[in-house]
């Protein structure tokens, strides 16, 4: 069986790929955003199975039906603990939630492998792809530390940032590097707990120790286990983060 794995979190995919290879599944290329995926698809066959991460480094990874007709088997592979996913649940689509289970992927390729001869029902499921929303918020992201991989859950973030064209999360005292854009963490984090104050800089609530009233009509924001520059909330975002906190 043939496998295309499109998922932005490297040490997901790296992680998934160390376990497939247990179920005789040959992976074809790893892939990590919608653009990426849609000249795969226009350059290659088609695999016999896709395994699917929904938020991607650029769009969600819905984007890609609407230029390309799929026609593989689909294993959606997300953090995203949404009910309304179970709507995936049929035919040839499944979903796994991530940290991804052993036995629960065991599964899902057995069900692929039962239904490859099926012809899979497209309108039912562009009409899916064209209603679906994100109505949860990511709860996890997982991090390479050294040969590990590392699940760090969403409270105990203190804030993301950038630097040097690179992302980073950053807990109480640990600073760890992640493949998304400040962007597209704005679209997937839960906006009651975190706010982005400016260009740099995506908070979590919690880590707010102190809120001072600085130049220009800014605030500068003071937060827990973190001194080492100054957090300033742009102006154009002072009247939309006081909303946020009040």
């Amino acid at each position: 069986m043939k496998a295309l794995i499109i998922e932005d979190e490297l040490p997901s995919a790296r992680r998934l790929e160390r376990i497939l290879k247990d179920f005789d599944v040959e992976i074809l290329s790893v892939l990590t955003s919608v653009k990426s995926s849609i000249n795969w698809f226009q350059n290659n066959k088609q695999p016999d199975i896709i395994f699917l991460d929904i938020q991607l480094s650029d769009e969600l990874c819905f984007d890609i039906f609407k230029q390309i007709d799929i026609t593989s088997k689909i294993i959606f592979t997300t953090a995203f603990s949404n009910y309304s996913l179970k709507a995936f649940d049929y035919n040839s689509i499944s979903y796994l939630l991530k940290p991804i289970n052993r036995l629960k992927l065991s599964n899902a390729i057995e069900k692929v492998k039962e239904i490859h001869q099926k012809d899979i029902d497209l309108e039912k499921f562009k009409k899916l792809v064209s209603n679906f929303k994100i109505d949860n918020f990511k709860e996890s992201f997982t991090v390479k530390v050294g040969k590990k991989i590392k699940i760090i859950e969403i409270d105990r973030i203190s804030f993301f940032y950038s630097l040097e064209n690179a992302t980073y999360l950053k807990t109480s005292n640990l600073n760890y590097i992640i493949n998304y854009s400040l962007s597209s963490l704005e679209n997937i984090l839960n906006p009651e707990k975190f706010f982005r104050v400016n260009r740099t800089f995506i908070v979590h609530i919690n880590a707010i120790k102190d809120i001072i009233a600085y130049s220009n009509s800014r605030l500068k924001l003071i937060l827990n286990s973190y001194n080492e520059s100054e957090i300033i909330v742009s102006r154009e975002r002072v009247k939309d983060f006081k909303n946020w906190i009040d």
